[in-house]
């Protein structure tokens, strides 16, 4: 199977007509030689579902179906579950699916904190792990593992594309509203650093938990910072309803820039272009861009109650492709690491997030898109949100191999 953008122009219709022959099942069985048996973890019913969730669960099983339903005479399974954005949960989790029920690679994970405690417990049981939908860039960095792919977008990547971005248009004076846990902290850090070394200034920052339903504060604190740049480095409905809640208190692009390094497709549906119109933002995939990314986003969203994907869900996509290939060339699931050690191997033409490579300290480097929201006279349907305005290439996007502190990558 050659995994190119040629090829999988007619995934969507492939995938479709094969559902009823190929189709991954979900299974709770203890495992079996005769089974490649892969997990979703995710996000099902929290801020991150229609991020990742369902979407990422069918995703999985569009990837076995275009791959076949079988590698080496085994069946593909895929089995999925809700990890409550709790690592403990998460936890609990895999350690069932590993010494249980047969799961040989876990993907997306839609949430740091629980991709970092997948981390020993994964690479304990030589096993696999691939997350899409998290920002953490300690899975690259001091939690990096032989058994561990990252596969979609981290906070680095973003940061690094918006900053460049928005540093260009003339914001200099930023100021951080950011989610109290690892994938916000990353998120601050990561930017607050890249806007210091490119000569920008950071105003200040506030911190809300998780879940917060009432960003006024956050927000007015922002306002009084004399800020010209208010970076909301949150996601899911986190996000959505801060954007909402600023028009309200008058913070809007036609004052400030408001960025958002996370700000997926379905957040920016949630928020409605009234509210989002001319912000700034950051991925991997715009599912408008070309026939191979309209054509998977068209038949995810016909699986996934209308909601159309952008690149966390297209990763998993991708990622469960790559990882069959690697079990078709490397003869056997059991070893995780012989398997990450192929992918590491290959040149990566992933069809939806570009062409790239795997590197040592197991990030996918891949190009990384820069977008505006359009206005609601630009758009032609409830999905068409994001304008693509650049790109810039994965060596330059994400974090340089040597500054991560990677113990696999060699001094």
């Amino acid at each position: 199977m050659t995994l190119t953008r040629r090829t999988f122009a007619a995934l969507a219709g492939a995938a479709c007509l094969t559902g009823g022959r190929a189709r991954a099942q979900e299974v709770r069985v203890r495992g079996s030689d005769e089974v490649v048996r892969l997990g979703v973890l995710t996000d099902m019913t929290g801020i991150f579902a229609d991020l990742t969730g369902n979407g990422s669960v069918e995703a999985a099983r569009m990837a076995v179906e275009r791959f076949g339903g079988s590698v080496g005479g085994r069946r593909i399974e895929v089995v999925s579950a809700d990890h409550q954005n709790k690592a403990d949960v998460a936890s609990a989790i895999l350690r069932k699916w590993y010494d249980q029920d047969g799961v040989d690679a876990v993907f997306d994970f839609a949430n740091s904190a629980c991709a970092l405690a997948a981390v020993p417990i994964t690479r304990e049981r030589n096993k696999v792990m691939v997350p899409s939908g998290v920002g953490t860039t300690d899975l690259t960095g001091p939690q990096c593992s032989p058994n561990t792919i990252h596969w979609t977008w981290d906070s680095y990547g973003n940061a690094n594309a918006l900053v460049k971005g928005v540093l260009a248009q003339g914001g200099k004076r930023w100021f951080f509203i950011t989610v109290d846990y690892a994938f916000g902290t990353s998120l601050e850090t990561t930017i607050s650093a890249l806007v210091q070394a490119q000569g920008g200034t950071v105003a200040g920052a506030v911190r809300h938990p998780l879940g917060a339903p009432d960003f006024s504060s956050y927000l007015l604190t922002a306002q009084a910072s004399g800020a010209d740049v208010i970076v909301l480095a949150n996601g899911g409905t986190d996000l959505s309803n801060a954007v909402k809640q600023a028009r309200e208190f008058d913070i809007t692009t036609s004052r400030y820039k408001i960025v958002a390094p996370q700000f997926n497709l379905a957040v920016a549906h949630a928020a409605g272009l009234a509210n989002t119109q001319g912000m700034l933002a950051v991925g991997s995939m715009n599912w408008t861009d070309n026939d191979t990314t309209r054509a998977f986003a068209t038949a995810l969203a016909k699986r996934n109650n209308g909601i159309y994907p952008d690149a966390l869900q297209a990763g998993v996509y991708s990622s469960v492709l790559f990882y069959l290939r690697a079990v078709r060339e490397v003869g056997s699931a059991r070893d995780g690491r012989a398997l990450v050690a192929y992918l590491k191997s290959i040149p990566i033409d992933d069809p939806l997030l570009g062409k790239g490579r795997v590197r040592a300290d197991g990030r996918f480097i891949h190009p990384v898109q820069l977008y505006r929201i359009k206005t609601p006279a630009e758009s032609t349907g409830p999905w068409d949100l994001f304008e693509t305005i650049g790109t810039i290439p994965g060596d330059e996007a994400f974090r340089p191999l040597g500054q991560g502190g990677c113990p696999l990558v060699r001094a």
